[in-house]
């Protein structure tokens, strides 16, 4: 890797098709495994050409600005042309502007792809890592238990934020509460990913940085001029069994709980997108999204860009949406401030991939755990409370929303 005289690095990037490429997943590193993938399709990493670290209220600006210095230098060499194929970089971000935790941008040395049955291989700086499927490390099993919110400490947070809301201090205030456990040495994370990515096979599944999970909400999606995103707020659990599972999502699509605390979540995306994009267009009503223990509102939202504005760009304006944080959006943050006992990290914040054009896929870190150096394991799951929010209820809806990340570990 070279450098210009501003200290920007000249990557050298390379981009060729490859035959008879499996499952992206084998593939990645056991310990720090860099992925971003749905139905097998998407990109995975080995090893780390580059790394990018930001912290504070302009990490995700700062980032998007040094993301299109580095392309701008970049020599690329890219014989596919498909999304994720050339100069790519995956990301990940922390929720909070205050959060110690380093938001990152990795370019890895090796990114391997799939996307409409074309499998492609990009090396950086002329990488030589070989490209080869590594077997599974020996089963384990660990118990996630309560962390700094067990249930009471939860229960009263939900009861104190639905007071703050009756008094007039914000209309839906997010509140998550946390798991935590710890890995046997060497662990191998492939094997959570692997339960993630086939139980729940029409979500995101993602590695970042120590972050695992599986994402149903797309924060935003920009290809070749048009932007996407698909939101999710309100949600009710599966039924034991057809008819019951009819009536619940039924239960769901008419329930004014729910129903209100989506329409803000839709509210502040269409907001932050319509100075960037024209023809911004959503779903009338929301419909029922169905997942193997879940069912979400959801209403796609779709536009075309107005003023070149890169995914990390929108990312930027985007983050964090009324699903994830609430409304209005800086006294539902200060109400998280004051009621989350422990810092979120990088949950709830956004992950995903930009390519040299500035397009990308970004989903919501949800459904995910962190897991750091020491082997330690800390999972988050939130509800949106508004005024009519009953703390039990709360509470059964974040075991729903930690079924996925428990299950996978245990």
């Amino acid at each position: 890797m070279t450098r210009r005289t501003d200290d920007t690095p000249v990557l050298r990037v390379e981009t060729r098709p490859v035959e008879g490429l499996g499952s992206l997943l084998p593939l990645v590193d056991p310990e720090r495994p860099l992925l971003f993938v749905r139905r097998g399709e998407g990109v995975a990493g080995v090893g780390e050409a580059l790394r990018l670290e930001f912290r504070g209220p302009d990490r995700i600006r700062e980032a998007a600005a040094a993301w299109k210095r580095i392309a701008a230098a970049a020599r690329i060499d890219d014989a596919v042309g498909l999304p994720g194929s050339g100069l790519v970089a995956f990301g990940a971000f922390a929720f909070a502007d205050a959060s110690p935790r380093a938001s990152v941008l990795i370019v890895p040395r090796v990114v391997v792809g799939r996307r409409n049955g074309v499998a492609f291989v990009t090396r950086v700086d002329g990488a030589e890592d070989a490209i080869a499927e590594r077997a599974l490390g020996p089963e384990y099993r660990i118990r996630l238990h309560h962390g700094a919110s067990d249930p009471e400490t939860y229960r009263a947070a939900v009861a104190a934020a639905v007071a703050s809301i009756r008094a007039g201090a914000a209309h839906k205030i997010v509140l998550a509460r946390d798991l935590a456990g710890h890995l046997p040495e060497g662990a191998d994370l492939r094997r959570v990913l692997v339960d993630l990515a086939l139980g729940y096979p029409d979500t995101w599944t993602y590695a970042i940085d120590g972050l695992l999970g599986s994402s149903p909400e797309t924060l935003v999606r920009v290809g070749r001029g048009r932007v996407s995103a698909r939101v999710l707020a309100g949600s009710i659990g599966r039924g034991a069994d057809a008819d019951a599972d009819h009536a619940a999502a039924v239960r769901l699509a008419t329930s004014t709980k729910d129903l209100d605390e989506h329409r803000y979540a839709v509210e502040s995306v269409l907001q932050a997108l319509e100075p960037h994009a024209r023809a911004v267009v959503a779903s009338e009503m929301p419909y029922a999204l169905k997942l193997p223990n879940l069912w979400h509102l959801a209403t796609d939202v779709e536009g075309v860009l107005s003023d070149g504005s890169t995914s990390l760009d929108l990312v930027a304006e985007l983050h964090p949406t009324a699903a994830v944080a609430g409304a209005p959006r800086a006294a539902a943050l200060a109400e998280i401030a004051r009621l989350e006992p422990v810092d979120r990290g990088l949950y709830s914040g956004p992950v995903g991939w930009v390519d040299q054009n500035g397009d990308g896929k970004w989903a919501i870190a949800l459904r995910s755990a962190e897991v750091d150096a020491h082997g330690d394991v800390r999972a988050f799951a939130g509800a949106g409370i508004v005024e009519h929010s009953d703390p039990e209820r709360e509470l059964a809806e974040t075991k729903l929303k930690f079924q996925p990340v428990v299950d996978a570990f245990g």
